[in-house]
């Protein structure tokens, strides 16, 4: 009996150590500001489903995220894995940093769940991918329902009837069609009109004749409709919601993230569409959030089992109540409740269409310097739309 509890005593310490010797602890950074945070209800989640495998998952704030990340990477004290955005994918892939997950995706399960395009709009410049999709925003078009439906309108699908209404809607200075975000971040709204007919950010991209004439489209719906508002040249986020809450303008464009603020202003009076199509294209702009395996990880496969496992059916509903934005599969958009079922269906069908902005130093001038500059000297006639895209044109000329 002696000989016996002595053998079971050491195979129960066999298969601690070997239990021990196979435990793997991958480091995980993420950012939210929610203070209802799910990260500790997922990890406990994960690791009652991956025995050895222990998380530590850091909060990491916002404001010092990337210079936290970049400076661990160059000290060789990468996390395994972490929350990414698109913008910074040139720079850690020239830094090598991440290790490519493309395989890994292709033979995950949770692929087929993914909404479509998401992958392809993840993907680097040299075709790998990298990085597996958390979460997302896309513009979309925001009306005032209840001014619609006084003017016996429909909420536009074209760029003929956006005009078409944003002149029937406008009654000033009370009411404008359109609010434009003329200010800083406002690309992105010019870009639903302009980059849907042709025009890109590459050597000639912005001087072609049909993208002179969609930029001098958006002037004349500010200089010779007025169905904007005169402040527009100066209007940033704050201004154009506020606008839109008050009914000045019956129309403009943002994304989900806006929209319990404006539910809760007002009601069934607002709703959303995709943005219109503009000649023969349709374009709207893709806000991103993903995750990704440092190639510098020695337990590579166990993060990969933790970034696919939050990004897995309920598993990323509950990771994406905590940051407001959508969920990357199927199933979890097919019963989304964080949001109001019109907005989650303006976003869901706008996705098929979105785009992303070539990531270099180039496009960062344009997106935060250069667009609002040119864009605010055209609509106050400084400039002409040909100037102006001419101006736009020298940053990407090589």
């Amino acid at each position: 009996m002696k000989f016996l509890k002595t053998l079971a005593l050491g195979a129960a310490m066999a298969t601690s150590l070997a239990f021990s010797a196979q435990a793997e602890t991958v480091r995980f950074w993420y950012h939210f500001d929610n203070p209802a945070n799910p990260m500790a209800d997922l990890v406990k989640k994960f690791e009652a489903a991956n025995p050895g495998i222990t998380i530590e998952a850091e909060n990491v704030p916002w404001n010092s995220y990337y210079d936290n990340l970049y400076t661990s990477v160059v000290g060789g004290n990468a996390p395994d894995a972490a929350m990414v955005k698109l913008f910074a994918q040139p720079r850690l892939t020239e830094m090598g940093a991440l290790e490519p997950i493309g395989e890994r995706i292709d033979a995950w399960p949770g692929k087929a769940d993914l909404l479509d395009n998401l992958l392809e709009l993840n993907k680097a410049s040299d075709g790998q991918q990298y990085y597996l999709p958390i979460q997302y925003v896309v513009l979309y078009l925001y009306y005032r329902a209840d001014l619609f439906q006084n003017a016996g309108l429909q909420p536009p699908k074209t760029c003929e009837e956006f005009r078409d209404a944003a002149i029937k809607l406008t009654k000033a200075p009370e009411t404008y069609g359109f609010g434009l975000r003329g200010g800083k971040g406002g690309w992105d709204q010019w870009g639903t009109f302009v980059f849907s007919q042709g025009a890109e950010l590459k050597p000639d991209g912005l001087t072609s004749p049909e993208a002179v004439a969609a930029n001098q489209w958006v002037i004349d719906l500010f200089q010779k409709d007025k169905v904007i508002p005169p402040s527009a040249p100066n209007d940033g986020f704050q201004e154009i919601i506020a606008a839109f809450k008050s009914g000045k303008t019956a129309m403009t464009i943002h994304h989900i993230g806006s929209s319990k603020d404006l539910v809760a202003a007002l009601g069934d009076k607002v709703s959303a569409v995709p943005v219109p199509k503009c000649g023969n294209g349709q374009w709207t702009s893709y806000g991103d959030e993903s995750l990704a395996v440092f190639s510098s990880s020695s337990v590579k496969d166990a993060a990969w089992k933790w970034i696919s496992f939050l990004a897995e059916g309920e598993n990323n509903v509950s990771f994406n109540s905590a940051t407001g934005q959508m969920t990357v599969t199927k199933s979890g958009a097919a019963d989304w409740k964080l949001h109001e079922r019109r907005f989650v269906d303006a976003t869901v069908e706008s996705l098929p269409f979105a785009k992303v902005l070539p990531q270099n130093s180039a496009t960062s001038e344009f997106v935060n310097t250069a667009w609002q500059t040119n864009m605010q000297q055209a609509l106050t006639g400084q400039i002409t739309s040909q100037q102006m895209m001419e101006q736009l044109q020298t940053l990407f000329a090589q």
